[in-house]
């Protein structure tokens, strides 16, 4: 917390003693905004759902869903033109909306003060489920979390919040969305207390998790409710072999996510702006059309190759095609970043994981045979999506949501994100100072 943010707090207490009635009062609006704001974030997750299926079903004639990860069915020549054809049309609206209108700052701003402006997020927010939906390779989940931001800020106008309560309040309200989108309200508790606001005090996490089970419960009753990684069934036992498969993916995948967190970081600050806009997306568009004519897992948010990994057969033969699919994944939603696309990597990161874990799993079965292969893709996905966001409380409690894991499954996951936590730690200064990425931006 910053001295300005200790100066606010201690005045406001001395406050709150010259007027008992005023921190009750306080408390009272702050937490009706976050109600409100919250409740709201959660529809707009719910409808920004219901647009991605409706661009889905436009683009590539299929919806996703737990028996239908991915557009497997769909002609391969429909898939290379979707993609295509969505980010060039994305690229001309992205151009006009980055070089005409105000700028949308990003939502770690916006909880800084930045403000958002109204149909500029709007459209911005809505180009992000376009892309995703038409099979570009990015996460969906900033667009909602950008929307709560806006959602946020105006409710704390609206309700003449203080400057402190208003930064909480945006984050709250962005990590709704965030909540609302997956039905996640452990994962949106995190968001706004781990990674936006730093702050585990009784008030904020009371609030945040208030917020995200309401917002996951509004967009529920908007989009319904579905598991959105189907597991099979699954042992809840963790055995000796389990824990020390849990260390040595923790190994790996931190490493692993170590370089994606660089890469990632890399691709955003280089991003392309301007005029560039206008070819670098189409290229990226048909860069992942191509893949995605023999790799259909390839397009959208990460869901496709998620799925296929936590379902994968336990042989030996499937290892080439999860490590092309996790490299191919990997590089392909980087591109897209570097491209100029807006969108997040906590699906793809996902992908990545559960990818790794699979892999290593059917190499550890060989040996040992106590548990299923999506127990061991599962506990890879916790692993590397903490350690590429440097965030173990909600990247964990994101997928062990996302999956409906058994609970007594946070133990070799909790083993697993501790190792890769440390490595990927240990390893991002080198990875920093390596020439080709540490470049700064011209």
């Amino acid at each position: 917390m910053t001295q300005a943010d200790d100066t606010d707090t201690a005045s406001g207490r001395q406050s709150e003693q010259e007027r008992p009635d005023a921190g009750k009062h306080r408390l009272a609006r702050f937490a009706a905004a976050v109600a409100l704001a919250s409740a709201l974030a959660g529809v707009a997750a719910g409808l920004l759902t219901l647009m991605l299926y409706g661009v889905e079903h436009l683009f590539l004639g299929y919806v996703e869903g737990v028996s239908a990860p991915g557009p497997f069915a769909v002609p391969a020549w429909r898939r290379a033109v979707s993609v295509f054809v969505g980010l060039s049309v994305a690229a001309v609206i992205w151009w006009l909306l980055r070089t005409r209108t105000t700028r949308v700052p990003s939502v770690k701003q916006a909880v800084g003060g930045s403000r958002m402006p109204a149909w500029q997020t709007v459209v911005h927010v809505m180009l992000q489920i376009f892309i995703v939906g038409s099979g570009a390779s990015i996460g969906r989940e900033v667009a909602p979390r950008e929307l709560g931001a806006l959602l946020g800020q105006r409710f704390a106008r609206l309700t003449r919040l203080g400057k402190r309560d208003t930064r909480t309040l945006v984050a709250i309200a962005a990590a709704a969305g965030l909540a609302g989108v997956y039905n996640a309200p452990l994962a949106g508790t995190f968001f706004a207390a781990e990674i936006l606001l730093h702050d585990i005090s009784l008030e904020t996490v009371a609030l945040s998790f208030g917020g995200s089970a309401l917002a996951a419960w509004t967009a529920s009753l908007v989009k319904g409710t579905h598991t959105f990684y189907d597991l099979g069934r699954v042992s809840a036992l963790f055995t000796p072999d389990l824990i020390a498969f849990a260390l040595v993916a923790g190994l790996v995948c931190g490493a692993c996510g170590a370089v994606f967190r660089r890469g990632s970081a890399w691709a955003e600050s280089h991003k392309s702006t301007g005029v560039t806009l206008l070819w670098t997306m189409p290229l990226a568009g048909a860069a992942t059309g191509i893949a995605a004519i023999w790799l259909p897992q390839m397009m959208g948010n990460g869901r496709a190759l998620g799925q296929l990994s936590f379902s994968s057969d336990v042989e030996l033969s499937v290892i080439p095609g999860l490590l092309i699919g996790f490299v191919m994944k990997a590089v392909l939603t980087l591109l897209t970043i570097r491209s100029g696309a807006s969108g997040g990597v906590l699906q793809p990161g996902i992908a990545l994981g559960a990818s790794m874990g699979a892999i290593l799993g059917v190499l550890w079965m060989t040996c040992f045979h106590t548990n299923t292969l999506a127990v061991y893709a599962l506990i890879g996905a916790c692993a590397l999506l903490s350690a590429s966001q440097q965030a173990p409380l909600m990247a964990t409690c994101l997928v062990m949501e996302l999956a409906a894991a058994p609970v007594n499954l946070f133990v070799p996951a909790g083993c697993a994100v501790a190792v890769s936590v440390v490595v990927c730690k240990v390893l991002m200064p080198h990875l920093d100072a390596w020439h080709p990425l540490a470049r700064p931006t011209n």
